[in-house]
């Protein structure tokens, strides 16, 4: 049997202290059945069906493994304290979330295809900016130079720009999806269609 399969708790939070970060993750698994249950249990009702919680543990475990250079403690009990704080900051940051989703005026939402009380779609503000006459009658020319252009750009960006302009989902759920701060993922949004334009631009 393999040493590593044999350490004690003690033993492995005192590597994981050292910068041991297998010993550290397997520190977090052992707590990640408990920390689901907690999670379950305070997203059930409405906010369940926007917000899981795979995510918001997947996100707590993602911020323990950034913030474990600053955790104190010395034992098991205060290492499931401290995950515990971070679980349920994350909760309360969903929860939050989805109270200011419960409260948007869902006809602003704009989508890839259809345009809201008579304002422009992305769609056709893209081909507006970035192509011709000739070519907007083109529109299948059009959606695959838009697939290529999207294919092209980095995997967060990609699936933020998706995910709101493709998919119509709110700030507050695609921030919970990526596991960024709102404010972050409005940056991540606006880089994306900052570069999605220069693509389409440098495609005609």
């Amino acid at each position: 049997m393999k040493k590593k399969d044999v350490l004690t708790t003690s033993e492995l939070l005192d590597r994981a202290v050292r910068g041991d970060p297998d010993s550290l993750g397997r520190l977090l698994e052992a707590q990640r059945v408990a920390l689901h249950r907690l999670a379950e249990r305070q997203l059930e009702g409405r906010i369940a069906v926007r917000v899981d919680a795979s995510d918001v543990l997947q996100q707590t475990f993602l911020e323990a493994y950034r913030g474990f250079p600053q955790f104190t403690g010395r034992d098991i009990r205060e290492l499931t304290a401290w995950l515990r704080s971070i679980l349920e900051h994350k909760i309360a940051g969903a929860i939050r979330d989805h109270a200011l989703l419960q409260k948007r005026d869902v006809s602003r939402e704009r989508s890839m295809d259809d345009s809201h009380r008579g304002g422009a779609s992305l769609k056709q503000d893209l081909d507006a900016n970035l192509t011709t006459p000739s070519q907007k009658a083109i529109r299948g020319e059009q959606a695959n130079r838009l697939a290529q252009a999207l294919a092209a750009l980095p995997d967060d960006q990609r699936e933020a720009v998706r995910l709101r302009h493709l998919e119509g989902w709110a700030l507050a759920e695609i921030a919970v999806r990526v596991g960024r701060s709102s404010a972050a993922t409005a940056g991540l949004i606006k880089r994306g269609m900052k570069a999605l334009r220069r693509r389409l631009h440098e495609s005609e």
